[in-house]
């Protein structure tokens, strides 16, 4: 089994959401890493010298190939990054080997088998 890995960068109100519309897509989990903070095109506005960004979290998903373009289209969906620019961003890496996911691969095996 091949996989690739989700990272989203999205408002921290915005996490659940994602995860819960990326479980729907077919991930099995996420691992969120809290308290991120970016710069996009236009440098953050401040006021005496203390942010006014929102605060981000960076999500990890550990996705099988065959469906992580659908779990990416989804993330981007529900954090609506392709409607306003600064909401942020998802990418998908390739990965060369993954451990630990044994127990996922019997459930993700019936997923994928259902998708295609």
């Amino acid at each position: 089994m091949h996989f690739k890995l989700i990272i989203a960068l999205v408002d921290d109100d915005k996490t659940q959401a994602v995860i819960d519309a990326a479980r729907d897509a077919g991930s099995t989990g996420a691992t969120i890493i809290g308290n991120a903070r970016g710069e996009g095109l236009k440098p953050t506005k401040s006021f005496f010298g203390l942010s006014l960004e929102s605060q981000r979290d960076v999500l990890l998903f550990l996705v099988e190939s065959h469906l992580s373009r659908s779990i990416l289209e989804t993330i981007s969906a529900i954090a609506h990054f392709e409607d306003k620019p600064g909401t942020g961003i998802a990418f998908q890496l390739d990965v060369e080997d993954a451990v630990g996911v044994s127990h996922q691969i019997q459930e993700l095996t019936q997923i994928v088998e259902q998708k295609l």
